[in-house]
């Protein structure tokens, strides 16, 4: 168990691809500029751009997941969301994309409510 409790935190091949991407970015753009190299500083905040974009195309592509609990089988970082076609509920990305809005999932309670004892009396 993490820190973050026994959730997943959406570890994604949109995630991976567009982090790389931009580490890559960042890492030639910090080298043109050491090397006073202005071609190379824009290169590389273009391919931070690119990183962007492609982690917003895998989104859309089902590479991504949407926010929120999942079942333990979706959280391999290689299962297809296949859901990402309808849309995601609260997504900038999918809202950008015009992509329709699902309403969220109301999650089941995991007990039924018990009434306190100041209930009972009342």
């Amino acid at each position: 168990m993490s820190a973050h409790g026994h959730v997943d935190l959406g570890h994604t091949v949109a995630g991976w691809t567009g982090t790389t991407l931009a580490l890559l970015g960042f890492a030639g753009a910090g080298a043109a500029l050491c090397a006073a190299w202005p071609p190379g500083i824009l290169i590389g905040l273009a391919v931070v751009a690119l990183a962007g974009v492609a982690t917003w195309l895998l989104h859309l592509a089902g590479w991504g997941k949407p926010s929120g609990p999942r079942s333990e089988a979706d959280w391999d970082w290689r299962v297809r969301d296949t859901a990402a076609r309808a849309g995601h509920a609260d997504c900038l990305g999918c809202r950008v994309a015009a992509r329709p809005r699902r309403a969220p999932v109301a999650l089941a309670p995991s007990r039924p409510a018990v009434p306190l004892a100041a209930d009972e009396a009342a």
